[in-house]
This record gives C-alpha cells, structure tokens and sequence, in this order.
C-alpha cells in the first residue's frame, strides 16, 4: 500500500516542549485520526509536515515526494480550525485568488461545493458562521482536486449537523482510494465515526499506531475491587477511583474469563485516550 504521508525519527526542540522522534505514515485511501490532549504536539506536527516550520531532524514525504516542492504542495489541500481568509472577502474574491495560486484550481468544483453547502458567493465572509466559513475553507482545498487532505482540529466548535455533513464528506473523498485524510482532532467521537487508524501523541511522543476496528473491537476496561489481583502482563496502564480499580486492556474477552470477578467493558477510542495520558504507566506497581 502506498503512503501519501510518511514520516519518520522527527523531532524539534521548543524552549518548553520537545516532539521526539515522531514516526507514522497515512495510507493512500485511508484516513487517518490524529489525537491528543491539548499541547501534545499535534499541531507542532502538522506545520512541520507541511514544512510550516524547520524540523530538527527527522524525514517526512508527502504524496512520495518533499512538502517543500511546490507540485507536492498544488496536490495537498489543508484545513485550520479557523478561517483564514479576509474577512472583507467573498466567496468569489476568495476564487479569484486562489485560481491564481493552484495549476490545479477547478472553478466548477468550487462553485459545485458553494451550492452544495449553501454558501453566498457575494456575501462578505464577515457574515458568515462559524460553520459556513469552516465550509468555505474546505471547499477552497478541495477545489484544487487535491490528493491528500489535512485537517487540523476543522470540526472543533461546531454544531453537530455541520460536523456530521463534513465528515461525511470526507468519506466521500476517499472513496475512490487514491485519496487520503490525515484529520487531527480533539473530538474522539468525529474520529472514531470515520477513521481507518487511529495514532495517538502525548507531550511530542507518539503512543500508539492502531487500527481502529482493532482498538475498539479488542481494547477495554476491566473494572474490579482495589483488592483483586491482576497480572502486570494482562494490562496497559491503571487508574484508581475511590472503591476501585480500573485497567485498560489489549484483550476485553480474554481478561474477562481470565478475571470473571471482575468486568470487562468495551472501551471507546476517548477512554483509551484518557487512560493512556492519565492513567498510571504500570500494572500492579
């Protein structure tokens, strides 16, 4: 399978932060959830993929070739979690631009996604919602017919109809299989819906690199009283309440016959997330 992101040993040092040796690669056809708390490199990652900012060290393509050559760059579209277009600007001064900076700019593409989203081309985008420009930035990545997409935190703040029409779209993207998403989010909900793999990063280092029907069909929580036993080898990491204990596990059934005292429930991609970044690193210490 081909990669249209590949990144490997990346690392870059901030005063207060450092994302160390970061590796992990988004199929072609697939999409790909980046999650994470708040400042724990997500974002630092992505403007880096996109050559936004000097990496330390380390290597990343995009679409087999480097972020920095200007053809790769025509075939990317990207979308922040805020508007970047002038507010003063339409719809179709925002065309008029943006024919001028992609080979690639399809007008009747653009136009297609307007009507689609029931976006005014001569409104001024200071009129818009929150959720209409995050439509309009879309519609401007897409509109280059590009073949990978990069989403960083694009459905944070939205209501649930527009979040749900976007991520629709982005199944619908990748359709054909020579398309591919890398979609950052702190919303583990939009992620879990329609991603492939899941990677998740805490304070710059990357956890895991999973497949999600492999996370959520396999992963759970095993639930039992702070005085049960449970082999170190069974779990990932603990979490203490007030009267009991709970455990993430690789293996919900196995652990569930291993331990019937104790319950084994299904684990959904925020509980592996919190467990991994709050819970305790080891089982049984």
């Amino acid at each position: 399978m081909k990669n249209s992101i590949l990144v490997r040993d990346l690392c870059k040092q901030f005063p207060d932060f450092t994302l160390d040796h970061v590796s992990f690669q988004v199929p072609q056809g697939r999409i790909v959830g980046f999650i994470g708390e708040n400042g724990a490199g997500k974002s630092t990652t992505i403007n880096l993929i996109l050559n936004e900012l000097k990496r330390d060290s380390g290597a990343v393509e995009l679409l087999g070739g480097d972020p920095a050559d200007p053809a790769v760059r025509d075939r990317v579209g990207v979308v922040f979690d805020s508007c970047s277009f002038p507010a003063v600007l339409t719809p179709r001064d925002v065309e008029k631009i943006l024919a001028g900076v992609y080979s690639t700019w399809d007008s009747s593409c653009f136009h297609e996604y307007l009507k689609r989203f029931s976006l005014p081309e001569r409104r001024n985008i200071k009129t818009f919602s929150k959720g209409m420009k995050m439509k309009l930035s879309i519609a401007s990545a897409l509109a280059h017919r590009p073949k990978l997409l990069i989403l960083d935190e694009a459905t944070a703040g939205l209501d649930p109809v527009v979040r749900d029409e976007i991520l629709d779209l982005l199944l619908d993207f990748i359709q054909d299989e020579e398309h591919a998403v890398f979609f950052s989010s702190h919303i583990t909900s939009d992620i879990q819906k329609i991603a492939d793999y899941v990677v998740l990063i805490h304070q710059g280092n990357i956890i895991f690199e999973e497949e999600k029907d492999a996370l959520l069909d396999n992963y759970g929580i095993l639930r039992c009283g702070k005085h049960t036993a449970v082999d170190p080898g069974d779990c990932i990491v603990r979490r203490e309440t007030g009267v009991s204990v709970e455990y993430l596990v690789r293996d919900r059934a196995a652990a569930g016959r291993k331990y019937p005292q104790a319950v084994a429930d299904a684990a959904s991609l925020e509980d592996i997330m919190l467990f991994y970044i709050k819970g305790e690193p080891a089982c049984g210490e």
